[in-house]
């Protein structure tokens, strides 16, 4: 199927926005099939976004579905797909400001629950080899990091957003292997999982509540 109106006005909203909710994303896609007047079915978004996705091929990119490991949604990303690490990071990153951030993945990754510390993260400031920094300035970045949504921050706590474990999927697994875990249920890279005692499963937090939810329901 060739690209149309309908198809370019998607991705340009989602390449705007970088991640999409799900719900959002629906909207989207029946909006641009009125605007343009593109034959529209509400099941069949997996489908016109598989069309998007054959003509990025060449470009190295493509939209892909992930889920949120903190509230369960569905969200949608264009992600750059060369296997050159922290691609989409370096246009907008210097080389010190890189190394903070593969250093900081270092710490989440290793971490029993999939996040580090604030203080943690601030130890780094001194370690670097490309450039020292002080912690104020590694502060700033890390606000940056959140507001650009590669990581998230939670009481004083940070975890990689769920953009960034889309965009740096084959980087994350290719660089930590046995580290990374999956979640039992979903299949997708668990990061902020929750070990199982009775059963030893790696479980997304969020499906471990399900999980719970079945089997001991509210009275």
């Amino acid at each position: 199927m060739a690209l149309n109106d309908s198809h370019r006005r998607f991705l340009q909203v989602l390449m705007s926005h970088g991640i999409m909710e799900g719900s959002a994303v629906r909207t989207l896609h029946r909006h641009c099939c009125e605007v343009h007047k593109a034959h529209y079915m509400h099941d069949k978004l997996d489908d016109f976004v598989g069309v998007i996705n054959k003509h990025l091929q060449p470009l190295f990119m493509q939209i892909r579905k992930g889920t949120d490991e903190n509230d369960g949604k569905g969200y949608y990303s264009l992600v750059n797909i060369a296997e050159n690490e922290v691609t989409k990071m370096a246009m907008d990153h210097t080389e010190h400001e890189l190394e903070l951030f593969r250093k900081t993945m270092d710490l989440i990754i290793d971490s029993d629950n999939g996040f580090a510390s604030s203080t943690n993260i601030l130890n780094l400031a001194d370690q670097l080899q490309t450039k020292k920094m002080k912690k104020k300035e590694v502060e700033q970045l890390l606000q940056s990091f959140v507001q650009e949504k590669w990581l998230i921050e939670k009481d004083g706590e940070y975890s990689l957003h769920t953009r960034c474990i889309m965009e740096m999927e084959h980087y994350i697994q290719s660089t930590y292997q046995e580290m990374v875990k999956t979640c039992n249920i979903c299949r997708n890279i668990a990061i902020q999982v929750d070990i199982s005692e009775l059963r030893f499963l790696e479980i997304h937090f969020i499906n471990w509540k399900k999980v719970v939810i079945l089997e001991h329901p509210f009275k």
